[in-house]
């Protein structure tokens, strides 16, 4: 049977599945019905200093949702814990207490002052808990006041701070970073030339979501007015799993032990985090969409897979896929591949026609001597995989390699055995300066 537990930066875990800084985390009474629910940590709501921040009391959220009402994506306009820093610390100590087993990292978030993070680290290191997350990622109200990613998007910045903060406590400290920039190697460079212990990511990302066409106002809509706030949920996993594949290949950062956060709803999500080299998963919006108790099928879910593949714990498994990761310019250009359709499973929707005949490659038919039937022209096709994408059915379009040796029909030229690439192709300019 398949071993979950975990030890992140000797935070140690039952399974690797955190609950991420927010609503979810944000007291005694949710933490602790999350740890029965089988959550091996949680990263406790961001704490700043007292007085603690003003919420509006009024909608927080603006949603984009799948066709069939599935949560595909969450804004929300939260800012940072509003209840007293004395509550949530007197909280932090009974939970730790209570829960010796279940990892406990604080999130915290205060101005940029050496005096202000060190004070406040000194209270935390009293509660008993695991470890410190800084919140450099918020991109919504708290970094209009110069804090969240207002610090984030400044590598020299989060350098600085990291540093302080590992000189003031004897906790690991994970640096959490915000999407909301352009190269996110650079933030992650500095948080470990800082001395940070690890990086989390992704936090939200800038955005609006909806506009109400009857009101004229961003949604969600605060007495006829809205702001952008920060979008997370299943939408923004492609986004957070290139940020992590980047800082896992990355030369000065490979390595470094990684909390992956983003869209993750699933055991699958969160073994594709895994195999980019993450140590432990971060949950929210799917928790707020379903309950803790989505953490079963989660770690049942994983169990099996790693049991299936002969895997006894995560670190069997963990970064597999970071040798995998190339640039473009790497990609063998002598691989080529065509799609097939099974006919059996074909329910002849037209989809994949449609699709292809419209905005392709027009490699697919959709009549055959009068009778209404879907089939590849592998004399057309590219191997865009594009049908496969469209098609409804799981597994009725597939893409078969053409063996070394065979004929591609589309071009009358024979598939070569060898590797080739982009930067030896005759129609690189700069092709014999890259040999």
């Amino acid at each position: 049977m398949a071993d979950l537990r975990t030890n992140f930066l000797g935070i140690k875990s039952p399974n690797p599945f955190w609950l991420a800084s927010a609503p979810p985390t944000d007291k005694k009474y949710n933490v602790e019905r999350a740890y029965r629910a089988g959550w091996g940590g949680v990263v406790w709501k961001t704490l700043g200093e007292d007085p603690a921040v003003v919420n509006v009391n009024g909608p927080r959220y603006g949603a984009i949702h799948a066709g069939d009402r599935r949560l595909a994506g969450l804004n929300n306009i939260e800012l940072i814990t509003d209840r007293p820093l004395e509550l949530n610390l007197r909280e932090i100590a009974e939970v730790k207490k209570a829960w010796p087993d279940r990892a406990l990292v604080v999130s915290l978030m205060v101005p940029c002052e050496e005096l202000n993070w060190k004070s406040i680290i000194a209270r935390v290191e009293e509660t008993g808990a695991d470890g410190l997350e800084l919140n450099f990622g918020c991109p919504h109200g708290m970094s209009e006041r110069g804090m969240g990613s207002a610090v984030g998007q400044v590598p020299e910045y989060i350098e600085m701070v990291a540093r302080w903060c590992k000189q003031a406590t004897r906790m690991p400290v994970i640096v959490k970073l915000t999407p909301n920039i352009t190269d996110i190697r650079y933030p992650a460079r500095a948080a470990r030339k800082g001395g940070a212990d690890a990086v989390s990511l992704i936090n939200t990302i800038n955005s609006i979501v909806a506009v109400d066409l009857d009101s004229f106002a961003p949604v969600p809509t605060i007495d006829g007015k809205g702001s952008h706030g920060g979008y997370c949920g299943p939408a923004v996993k492609p986004i957070a799993l290139n940020m992590v594949a980047e800082i896992a290949r990355d030369p000065e950062t490979m390595g470094m032990p990684i909390s992956g956060i983003g869209g993750i709803e699933t055991w699958r999500d969160a073994a594709e985090y895994i195999a980019l080299g993450c140590g432990t998963v971060q949950v929210c919006t799917a928790v707020m969409t379903y309950g803790f108790k989505i953490v079963e099928e989660m770690i049942d879910g994983m169990k099996k897979y790693m049991d299936g593949h002969g895997f006894a714990t995560i670190e069997d498994f963990r970064g597999l896929a970071v040798k995998n990761l190339s640039d473009w310019k790497y990609l063998n250009l002598n691989y080529i591949a065509k799609a097939k359709i099974n006919q059996d499973l074909c329910i002849k929707c037209g989809r994949c026609h449609i699709a292809c005949e419209d905005t392709s490659h027009q490699a697919i038919t959709h009549m055959v001597d009068g009778i209404r039937h879907f089939e590849v022209k592998d004399e057309e096709c590219v191997g865009c995989n594009l049908c496969v994408n469209v098609c409804p059915v799981e597994d009725c379009i597939t893409m078969e390699a053409m063996a070394p040796g065979s004929v591609d029909p589309r071009t009358g030229k024979v598939v070569p055995a060898q590797y080739a690439n982009w930067t030896t192709h005759p129609n690189n300019p700069s092709a014999v300066a890259a040999e």
